[in-house]
C-alpha cells in the first residue's frame, strides 16, 4: 500500500489525492465538508475506512477543492467544479469507471456526478447524507431553515480550536488530547471562513432532479439516531433512486469517533461493493442529466426583411461562429443552430449560464439581441441531436425572456449555489404543454 500525495489539476487548480490497495474493483472516496489526505491517517474517524476498503479495493481518496492539501481556493465552489475534481482524480489515477463512497455532504456531489457521468460509475454508496437540507413543499425530510442558516456561522466560530468537528462528530473522548488532535486536524484542513462558505453552499444545494437519473446499483446507509442529518434523508433518496437498498444501522451518530461504531457501515458497504462487479458500459447511459440552452435572435425576421438576404446570412455566418466558440470554450455541446438561435447541451449549469452571457454579450456589437433559456434535466442523448421533455422546458423557458435576457428554471438556480451567480425571481409561470407552473429566474 502506498500514501503517497499525488495531485491531479482541475480547472488550474491542483486536487491532492492518494491511491491506496489494489483492484478490482476501484472505489472513489468522496469525503464530507473537509478532510487532509495525510493526517486522515491519524484520526479515528477516517483510517478505519481506508484500512478496511484498502484491503479489498483499489481505493482512492482526495481533498476537495478548498480543504487538506488541495489549492485553498474555491474557485466558483460549484457541484460542476467539484465534479471536475472527481474527474480530474480519476483521470491521474487511472480509473476509467469506478464504484462511488460519499459521506455526509459528499453525497450530493456523488449523486449529481453518477446522474451526469454514468458510464464512469459502477455503483453507488452514499452514508449519512442528503439531496435536500432545507424542507420544501415535496420535501418533508429538510431541517428546520433556522437551524440550517445558523451553522455555518457556529461553525467558523469554534473552527481552529477543536469544537469544530464535535458538531458533526460524536463520541470523541472530553480530553485535552482529543481535543488538541481535533484543533490540528480543523487548522489543516481549512481556514475558518472557508469552511463557513463551503457550508453555506453544501446545505443550500438541491440534486433533487439528479435522482431519477442514476441507474448505477445504489446503496443508502444511514445510523437511525443520527443527529445531524436525520435518517428521513436517506429514506427519501430510496424513494428518488431507482432501485437503491436504504440500511438502516443501530447507532446515534452521524461521525463516530469509534471504531466499533464505524464497523458496521463498512461491512454493509464491503458486502455490497463486492457484490456489484458491475460493468458500468452495460447500464443505460442514453439519458443523463444535462443542462440545455436555448439562445434565440429578438426580432429576426425584422431585421432580415431590412436587411436582405444576402447580408442577413452573412450575420448569421457571424453569430454562429461566436455561437461555435462560445459553447466550446464553456465545454458545452452544440448540437444544432435553429435558423435564428443555437440549442447547446452542458455537463453543469454554471457553464451554460456564463456561455449564454458571453454570447449575448458577444452580439451586442453585430446589431443582434439575444434572449436565452435554460434548463437542467433528464436529457436523451442521440447521435447528432438530444431530446426529452428538459428540451421542451428550456425552449418554453427561452420563449419567456426579453431582448438581453436570461432566464432558468428552478432546477438551474438550486444546482449552481456557490457559483457566484446571482438571480431574480420572475415568478411561477405556466410553460406551454407542461403540466403544473414552473418557478422561473433571471440572471442578475
Amino acid at each position: 500500500m502506498t500514501t503517497d500525495v499525488r495531485y491531479a489539476r482541475s480547472g488550474g487548480l491542483s486536487i491532492a489525492y492518494q491511491v491506496l490497495g489494489h483492484g478490482p474493483p476501484d472505489v472513489v472516496f468522496i469525503p464530507g465538508f473537509i478532510s487532509h489526505v495525510e493526517l486522515n491517517w491519524d484520526s479515528p474517524f477516517f483510517r478505519p475506512l481506508m484500512e478496511r476498503t484498502s484491503r479489498f479495493a483499489r481505493l482512492v481518496i482526495f481533498d476537495k477543492r478548498g480543504t487538506g492539501l488541495s489549492d485553498r481556493s474555491l474557485g466558483s465552489g460549484s457541484v460542476e467544479d467539484r465534479m471536475d475534481d472527481v474527474r480530474a482524480v480519476m483521470d491521474a489515477a487511472g480509473l476509467e469507471k469506478a464504484a462511488l463512497f460519499a459521506m455526509s455532504e459528499g453525497g450530493p456531489l456523488a449523486m449529481t456526478f453518477a446522474a451526469t457521468y454514468p458510464e464512469r460509475v459502477t455503483a453507488l454508496a452514499l452514508y449519512g447524507t442528503y439531496a435536500r437540507c432545507t424542507p420544501d413543499v415535496d420535501y418533508p425530510a429538510g431541517l428546520p431553515a433556522h437551524v440550517v442558516d445558523a451553522f455555518p456561522g457556529m461553525l467558523e466560530q469554534a473552527w481552529g480550536t477543536g469544537r469544530g468537528l464535535r458538531y458533526v462528530l460524536q463520541h470523541a473522548p472530553e480530553t485535552p488530547e482529543t481535543d488538541a488532535f481535533l484543533a490540528r486536524f480543523e487548522r489543516n484542513a481549512c481556514t475558518p471562513p472557508a469552511v463557513a462558505e463551503i457550508m453555506r453552499n453544501n446545505v443550500a444545494i438541491d440534486v433533487r432532479a439528479a435522482l431519477p437519473l442514476i441507474h448505477c446499483p445504489t446503496l443508502v446507509i444511514h445510523t437511525k439516531g443520527d443527529p445531524l442529518v436525520p435518517v428521513a434523508h436517506s429514506r427519501c433518496l430510496v424513494e428518488g433512486i431507482d432501485g437503491a437498498r436504504l440500511a438502516e444501522l443501530p447507532g446515534d451518530f452521524h461521525v463516530s469517533w469509534r471504531e466499533e461504531d464505524i464497523e458496521p457501515v463498512l461491512d454493509a458497504f464491503e458486502e455490497f461493493v463486492v457484490g456489484h462487479p458491475v460493468d458500468a458500459s452495460s447500464g443505460p447511459t442514453d439519458r443523463v442529466l444535462a443542462t440545455v440552452l436555448f439562445t434565440d435572435i429578438v426580432g429576426s425576421t425584422e431585421q432580415a426583411v431590412a436587411l436582405g438576404d444576402r447580408r442577413w446570412r452573412e450575420l448569421l455566418d457571424r453569430h454562429d461562429d461566436l455561437a461555435r466558440l462560445r459553447i466550446g470554450e464553456y465545454g458545452g455541446r452544440l448540437v444544432k443552430t435553429t435558423g435564428d438561435g443555437v440549442l447547446a447541451t452542458f455537463d453543469g449549469p454554471a457553464r451554460a449560464i456564463r456561455c449564454a452571457t458571453a454570447l449575448r454579450d458577444g452580439s451586442a456589437p453585430l446589431g443582434l439581441a439575444i434572449r436565452a433559456g435554460i434548463h437542467t434535466g433528464e436529457v436523451e442523448m442521440r447521435q447528432s441531436d438530444v431530446g426529452g421533455v428538459a428540451v421542451h422546458i428550456g425552449a418554453r423557458v427561452s420563449a419567456l425572456a426579453g431582448p438581453g435576457e436570461i432566464l432558468v428554471s428552478r432546477t438551474v438556480k438550486d444546482l449552481v449555489v456557490g457559483s457566484g451567480l446571482g438571480f431574480c425571481d420572475k415568478g411561477s409561470h405556466q410553460l406551454k404543454g407542461l403540466p403544473e407552473e414552473w418557478q422561473i429566474y433571471a440572471v442578475a
